[in-house]
């Protein structure tokens, strides 16, 4: 895991919804878009509300037309998490959109063909300390005006890499558009150039950290249906992420956009970069030594602890004694069934023995309980009171020692030879 890169700082929000920052220390940012219309204010400002309470970070809404900055205004009064206003082919939506007082602009400056309509959204939102992020994607790249420094990137980019004319193209044009934002002396910049192909995702920005400060606003786009969407999305995210690249994402799936939200985060979490919230689950894939209905289970305790407990506990739901101990090494609170029961674990001690019809409810007290004393100072997370020692394979959870002692269960010896 490389450390990550340093860019430049963009601030974005203000003193109602808050102030979060783009780049430099700051955490990396998680957005989502909403899908409804925004002219229809109250579906909006709910919609943006759910993915704030998923965790959003930042949300963005598309300005095709006037209604909807019209309806921004009211829309930001609402809201209690940044927005940005989503600018494709007219520029006045944008000017609209910062007298509306959004908190940030998207905009691709290769769909406004008037240079002076695009200065003039730059001025405006350096005039009101707006950011921009400059977006360009695959399908949007058109022929750079400079052919001989085109053609120049081209021959460096396409050999040996299967997308390399699309990579010079895209770095091209990227290029083209900073100039004009660093000719208005406007620093308040964020990047993208984003592709539905993971592995152009990766070559491109890692090309574009190596060439800007500017941070860097990381996605796949049209990524599909969740099923998916999240494998291209998490192949090329984590890998940029692992690098020390990225500095806010946006997961896009063609379905539940609450889960765009939900999975950013988790990609976050789990390379250890931004502390966790709720509960941590981790379960075994089951395999033909289990003897409860684990998947069931898993689901159960999954949405009962994501609204019931608010610490970052990590709870371990294991199907069998086999691996269940050295795979929930480090479980605040962890289950081993078989046999048709439960064995439960409060940080290395074991507290129940239940049958498979109490598992869930006794998994959720012991939850509950260890939460309460976190936060009365009596316990701390990730603490171990004791090893967690594997039940008897054969004992509580099926024939046990006592059956091989009686002679019931043959005893074999291996003989060193």
């Amino acid at each position: 895991m490389q450390d990550r890169r340093k860019t430049r700082k963009v601030a974005i929000g203000d003193d109602r919804v808050g102030r979060k920052f783009i780049g430099g220390d700051a955490p990396i940012l998680v957005q989502t878009m909403t899908a409804g219309y925004t002219y229809d204010i109250d579906a909006c400002v709910a919609e943006i509300e759910r993915y704030r309470q998923a965790g959003a970070d930042v949300v963005r809404v598309a300005v095709p037309e006037r209604k909807d900055t019209d309806a921004l205004k009211e829309i930001i009064k609402q809201v209690k998490v940044p927005i940005v206003a989503d600018v494709h082919f007219h520029f006045q939506r944008a000017l609209e959109a910062v007298e509306a007082g959004v908190h940030k602009i998207r905009l691709n400056p290769g769909n406004i063909s008037d240079r002076d309509q695009v200065n003039k959204v730059i001025d405006a939102c350096k005039e009101r300390k707006i950011p921009i992020r400059i977006g360009v994607n695959e399908g949007s790249i058109i022929e750079r005006k400079d052919k001989q420094k085109r053609m120049e990137e081209l021959g460096k980019y396409f050999a040996g890499h299967k997308s390399g004319h699309l990579l010079a193209l895209m770095i091209a044009k990227l290029e083209e558009y900073v100039e004009i934002f660093q000719a208005r002396d406007f620093h308040d910049v964020v990047i993208s150039a984003k592709s539905m192909d993971p592995a152009l995702v990766i070559d491109v920005y890692t090309e574009i950290a190596n060439r800007f400060d500017y941070p860097l606003h990381l996605g796949v786009t049209h990524a599909g249906p969740k099923s998916t969407g999240a494998i291209r999305s998490v192949a090329a995210l984590s890998t940029l992420i692992a690098n020390g690249i990225g500095d806010t994402l946006r997961i896009s799936y063609a379905s539940d956009h609450v889960d765009e939200v939900k999975d950013g985060l988790e990609i976050l979490y789990c390379l250890g970069k931004r502390e966790r919230k709720g509960v941590e689950l981790i379960a075994c894939p089951t395999c033909g030594r289990i003897q409860v209905d684990l998947f069931t289970l898993v689901k159960e305790v999954e949405e009962k602890l994501a609204t019931d407990i608010e610490l970052p506990i990590k709870v371990a739901v294991m199907g069998c004694i086999v691996n269940g101990p050295g795979e929930a090494e480090g479980a605040d609170v962890a289950v081993f069934a078989g046999d048709r029961r439960g064995i439960i674990y409060v940080q290395g001690q074991r507290v129940a023995n239940v049958p498979e019809e109490e598992i869930l409810e006794r998994l959720l007290k012991e939850c509950k309980e260890f939460e309460a004393r976190v936060k009365r100072g009596e316990a701390k997370l990730g603490e171990k009171v004791v090893e967690i020692l594997p039940p008897d394979p054969i004992g509580e959870l099926g024939s046990g020692k006592e059956k091989i002692k009686a002679g019931l269960v043959e005893q074999i010896t291996v003989r060193a030879t």
